[in-house]
């Protein structure tokens, strides 16, 4: 066990996992204001805010945007660099938030990120759509 460890560089991998995941969130951030702009609202795709990186990771979403009504989009975005159906990690708070703001919240799923980009989006209900499996447990003492 002690073997595969050393073999196995975690750090490395979720550094790089961070950086697919904000580059992720930076295509999707540029085009939330391209669209926004294409449709004439100019004045909300100047509000886009990246939340993630502005605010911190903890909203539960990572891009706040815009319907061009002007109905809240909040955005949360999974990157891999494989093909569309690869497994995406997705946090408990993250799920809470699509579950309680459901007309508000989509995630865009983009996939195949360092070929050629694909993206498409999945709505609340999550679990329609997605297999949730648990993998990693809180573990409290009693």
């Amino acid at each position: 066990m002690a073997a595969i460890g050393r073999k196995y560089d975690v750090a490395g991998r979720d550094a790089r996992n961070r950086r697919l995941g904000k580059a992720g969130e930076e295509l999707i951030l540029h085009r939330e204001r391209q669209l926004l702009s294409q449709a004439g609202r100019n004045d909300l795709a100047n509000k886009v805010r990246w939340t993630a990186e502005q605010d911190g990771d903890g909203a539960g979403y990572d891009i706040a945007s815009f319907e061009p009504d002007g109905r809240q989009r909040m955005i949360e975005v999974k990157t891999t660099n494989g093909w569309e159906r690869t497994p995406f990690h997705i946090s408990r708070n993250e799920l809470a938030v699509a579950e309680a703001r459901r007309d508000d919240w989509h995630l865009i799923r983009v996939w195949n990120f360092a070929r050629v980009p694909q993206a498409f989006a999945l709505r609340p209900p999550l679990d329609a759509h997605v297999e949730l499996t648990a993998t990693s447990f809180l573990a409290a003492l009693r």
